[in-house]
């Protein structure tokens, strides 16, 4: 069979036709996908099912899967203590045109809509509940063993990288030696997460990182709210305060303040104002 969708690193899933990817889906999990809850993203298609259940389709090129694999949402299915929809199974192809696999897992149906985009512009209403939920679970998932490594943007973290990434973007006479590393989701931003119950899904890229990475991840994807950010920050003050996740709110400031920053991206200046800080706080000791 030949699929639809073009080689080369212009694929992209919202815009390119998917129409017989989702007919193998049906096929291979004997199930039929409602049109109606159809989400495309760049990367990957998600559906729910006449079984109430939802399917996720990724495609990934083969060099973008780590030795470890790519079955995070399979292997997540063990963690304890975590809000995730239940895993039921998963199908994995190879591309014969590409190369790229394609994997697709069903899970239970979310427990409500995701929270937002992956970058909020305005601040959403959570109550009380929805923050202990959440704490609750990142701080489950960081008392876990794995032997995975996060691939957080689909890279692989490893101490060279956080090096790289910070005395790249910043000062070259910061200690950047990650101290602790736990299992993190890598992924964690307003899109991966649903409200008012809350659930953490999309586990592709979890595994062990610096203690942190979760926390600041979702403080940078909130810098346009600045009541938003600040709330995450109390929230996860603990991270914040150590070492590792003060390299780690560097980290994301420098993903902000790349070379490939928007100059309206609303979120550059509050960065740059942390990034100041922490630098400080970290040549300090």
């Amino acid at each position: 069979m030949t699929l639809s969708v073009s080689t080369g690193p212009a694929v992209d899933l919202r815009v390119q036709s998917v129409d017989e990817v989702l007919d193998r889906v049906e096929r291979s999990l004997q199930v039929r996908l409602l049109p109606d809850t159809v989400v495309r993203k760049r990367r990957s298609v998600g559906a729910g099912t006449d079984r109430n259940t939802w399917v996720r389709i990724e495609r990934r090129p083969l060099a973008k899967i780590p030795d470890q694999g790519w079955n995070g949402t399979e292997r997540a299915a063990r963690l304890e203590g975590i809000a995730q929809p239940e895993w039921h199974g998963c199908v994995v192809w190879r591309d014969p045109d590409e190369s790229a696999m394609w994997r697709v897992d069903e899970t239970a149906l979310l427990p409500g809509d995701p929270v937002g985009n992956a970058i909020l512009s305005e601040a959403p209403e959570l109550p009380d509940v929805w923050w202990e939920a959440l704490n609750a679970s990142l701080d489950a998932l960081a008392t876990q063993d794995t032997g995975r490594v996060a691939t957080p943007d689909t890279v692989t973290i490893t101490q060279s990288l956080v090096t790289e990434s910070l005395r790249g973007g910043f000062s070259d006479d910061v200690d950047t030696t990650v101290e602790r590393w736990v299992p993190a989701h890598a992924d964690l931003n307003w899109a991966n997460m649903t409200a008012p119950t809350f659930s953490l899904f999309d586990w592709e890229d979890w595994g062990s990182a610096p203690l942190g990475l979760d926390s600041a991840s979702l403080w940078a994807s909130s810098l346009a709210v600045p009541a938003l950010a600040d709330r995450v920050w109390r929230e996860r003050q603990a991270d914040f305060e150590s070492w590792d996740g003060k390299l780690m709110t560097l980290f994301a400031c420098s993903k902000i303040l790349g070379p490939y920053a928007h100059p309206g991206d609303p979120r550059l200046e509050p960065a740059r104002r942390m990034a100041e800080q922490v630098i400080k706080e970290l040549q300090a000791g």
